[in-house]
Formats: C-alpha cells, sequence, structure tokens
C-alpha cells in the first residue's frame, strides 16, 4: 500500500528546533516524497525565516495562527496537509535517517491507521536529558504503563512520534482541549472508533526534552492529575498500574518510618530495587553519572506522578465539579 505522508509539528518559541528537525527530515533515507507542515503556535519567536530556508531541500509549509495549544495546532496541521498519513512529531525532536523508511517499512508489512514510536537519548544529549529520557522510556520506572511490545494491553502511541491515516483522524475527530493527555484521549477514540494502534520499534526518534529538575516535575505531575480524568472518560481504559507511582511513594515513607524503630526488611528492599534500576540505566548509558542521577529521577517521577494521580483521584470522586473546572491549567480554552 502506497501512502503519501505529511509530517506535522506544533511549535511554540523554539525555532532552534525547528531548524535540527528539519535538518534531520532533510537527510531522509526515503526515497519517496512527503510533506513537512509547521504549525506556529502563536510564538513570539517565530521560526518563519528557519522554515524558509529548507525550501528548497524540502516540501515544507509554514502557518501561524493563535495560541490554541498542541493538540488544536496538530488538528489545524492535519487539516491543512495534502497527504493520507500524518506523522505527528514534537518540535524537540531529531529523526534519524531511516526513520521514515522504517515506518514505510512496517505500514507496508501490516498496515495499521495509528502507530506509535518510541524514543531514544541522543549522544549529544546531557547526562540529565539522558536520565530524564531513560525513567521516561524504562519498563522499571513509569515507561511501561502507556504498552508495548512485552507489556501488557495495547500500545498507546505519544504525539512526540505518532501516525495516524486520514481515515482514523476524520472519524475520531482528532486531539481534544486537555493537555497533557491529549494523546492517549486520542488514541481511545481511535479504538472505540474500530481502528488499532500499533507500536513500531524501529521507528524511534530522539527526544531532547529540553527540561530542568523542576520542570521535570511539573510535567510528569500533569501526567498524574490527567490520567484520572482519562479513566474517567475512559471507564474501560483503567488500570490498576496506575496505582503504582502513588503506593510506591506512600510505601517509601513508611518503609523509611519503620526503619527509625528497627525494621528494616522494606527500606532493603526498595534499596535493591534502586540498585537493579542504576545497574539497568548504567548499562545501557554506559554512564556512572548517569545511573546515578536516573535514581533521582525515579524519585522525582514517582513522586510528581503519584501526588497527581491521588490528587485526582480525590477530587473527581468527591465533587460534583467538571475537570475543566477542578483544573482549568490542564485544558486550552476554546477558540
Amino acid at each position: 500500500m502506497n501512502t503519501f505522508f505529511s509530517t506535522v509539528v506544533p511549535v511554540f518559541n523554539r525555532p532552534e528546533e525547528v531548524r535540527e528537525l528539519l535538518e534531520s527530515l532533510g537527510q531522509q533515507d526515503f526515497q519517496e516524497d512527503f510533506e513537512v507542515v509547521i504549525v506556529e503556535d502563536g510564538s513570539t519567536e517565530r521560526s518563519e525565516d528557519i522554515v524558509d530556508g529548507f525550501r528548497d531541500k524540502l516540501n515544507v509549509s509554514y502557518y501561524f495562527k493563535e495560541n490554541s495549544g498542541p493538540g488544536d495546532s496538530r488538528n489545524f496541521g492535519m487539516q491543512k496537509a495534502k497527504g493520507d498519513y500524518f506523522i505527528i512529531l514534537d518540535s524537540d525532536c531529531i529523526l534519524p535517517k531511516q526513520y521514515l523508511s522504517e515506518v514505510d517499512k512496517e505500514l507496508k508489512k501490516e498496515f495499521v491507521h495509528c502507530f506509535g514510536g518510541p524514543d531514544a537519548a541522543d549522544a549529544s544529549f546531557t547526562i540529565i536529558q539522558k536520565a530524564i529520557n531513560y525513567v521516561m522510556t524504562s519498563f522499571l520506572t513509569t515507561g511501561g504503563i502507556r504498552g508495548g511490545k512485552k507489556a501488557v494491553g495495547k500500545f498507546q502511541p505519544r504525539s512526540f512520534n505518532m501516525g495516524i491515516s486520514k481515515t482514523a483522524f476524520e472519524k475520531a475527530g482528532g486531539f481534544g482541549r486537555i493537555h497533557p493527555g491529549e494523546d492517549p484521549d486520542l488514541t481511545f477514540r481511535i479504538w472505540k472508533a474500530g481502528f488499532d494502534t500499533r507500536l513500531f520499534p524501529d521507528a524511534y526518534v530522539y527526544h531532547k526534552r529540553r527540561i530542568d529538575w523542576n520542570k521535570f516535575y511539573i510535567q510528569v505531575n500533569k501526567f498524574g492529575m490527567v490520567r484520572p480524568i482519562l479513566n474517567k472518560w475512559h471507564p474501560g481504559t483503567a488500570k490498576p498500574t496506575y496505582w503504582f507511582p502513588t503506593l510506591f511513594i506512600l510505601g517509601l515513607d513508611v518503609a523509611i518510618i519503620l526503619s527509625i524503630f528497627g525494621l528494616w526488611l522494606p527500606l532493603l528492599l526498595y534499596g535493591f530495587y534502586f540498585s537493579i534500576l542504576f545497574l539497568d540505566a548504567f548499562i545501557k548509558s554506559k554512564s556512572l553519572i548517569v545511573g546515578i542521577l536516573s535514581i533521582f529521577a525515579a524519585l522525582i517521577q514517582f513522586t510528581g506522578y503519584g501526588i497527581g494521580f491521588f490528587k485526582s483521584t480525590m477530587l473527581l470522586n468527591f465533587s460534583n465539579k467538571k475537570p475543566e473546572e477542578l483544573f482549568p491549567k490542564l485544558f486550552f480554552k476554546k477558540k
């Protein structure tokens, strides 16, 4: 089956990221034509000049619109795109040269209306970026919650590296106003519309995640707050594993208290877990510092997500207000 790919990228105040992404798109070994659609989401630092510099190398179009969030910007881009299969990327991604070829190979082998690909850490990333990338992708942390090749349940693509056919986009209705969480919300509606999703394990991207520790905590805290909302909207998708970060942190607190009274076994079990985490991160990154920082990153991840998940669950179950009223910062306003 032949498809025409339209790569859709929302961007907000990150022109240099757009340059790096377009450079990687210009180096693809994919032999067929494809389109790139850049959607500027109300930025004050615009990337139009950078996009213009690639018009002789890429079939690229540029659109500027009012700020309405990444989900709405992706919808805008897909409505403007000419392709019959959309590839959604974040602006902070860099593609290996074989990316589009891998996507094409997977679709020809077993067509699916929606796919997701993994992310990896490039050698140029900082040690903090590598540590955060590890905990965001590792099955030893929450990386396995969204499903995967060896995970339980269907794969839930993420919008930094996601493909969707024009047919599925039109039938499912595109991304919603919630952010973060707009990608699993769309995935669940794609399932309800009768389409499958699949992991393309070799269609990976280098995802920079340009955040510090504080921004990382805020991000995972929002992820935790969003999940109970998605459970409420799509009750059939709720899993007991979503409680894991909350229970992990509560258990760690109890283990520390018990150790004060001489009961060391629970804390030793946590120490064993963090040792395994360190070894896995060290082996995969070949860096002692990344291995150590991965423990710190995991603690931030579990704490932020766990607190957010618990808070959101309590408010949703003991309040008559709608999620948009309880968590206005998680929703972009309608335009």
